[in-house]
């Protein structure tokens, strides 16, 4: 079994129930507390609502991408090809363990993980001590983020 982290946000819909939909269906043992945020990337669209789940799993990284991609669908996304667009769910695989991948349509850590604190804050919820392999400890990733002008 591997404990991955995979990011969870919503933007159209009843958010808060697609966010619970899809921690259900991926069946994450721990969700941190959801927030609303403004949208990164493409700001003329609504706030979105994130957080992190933990997730144990015996499927290789690229099966469960697949599990994450598929719930997405079950959940009404449609990839239209705007990148960072409203979505009624967006699941990331945030960490897999500590691998670190890199290859075509699957980069673990997630390649932005590091820049983005409506992340970091959630899986600093979960786990404040885990180390993003290849940048260091979420609560120092945090706290560089946070000191940021």
């Amino acid at each position: 079994m591997t404990v991955a982290y995979v990011g969870l946000g919503s933007n159209l819909g009843d958010r808060e129930d697609l966010i619970a939909r899809a921690a259900e269906a991926i069946g994450a043992q721990r969700v941190s507390s959801v927030i609303e945020t403004e949208p990164w990337g493409v700001h003329d669209q609504p706030p979105f609502l994130n957080a992190v789940a933990e997730v144990e799993t015996p499927l290789d990284a690229r099966a469960f991408l697949d599990e994450l991609l598929a719930v997405e669908r079950r959940l009404g996304r449609e990839r239209d090809g705007t990148r960072w667009g409203p979505r009624t769910i967006d699941l990331d695989l945030l960490l897999f363990g500590d691998d670190r991948i890199d290859e075509p349509g699957l980069v673990v850590p997630h390649p932005y993980l590091h820049e983005r604190r409506f992340v970091l804050g959630p899986l600093a919820e979960l786990a404040p001590g885990l180390d993003v392999p290849g940048r260091g400890p979420v609560s120092a990733l945090l706290a560089g983020l946070q000191s940021e002008p």
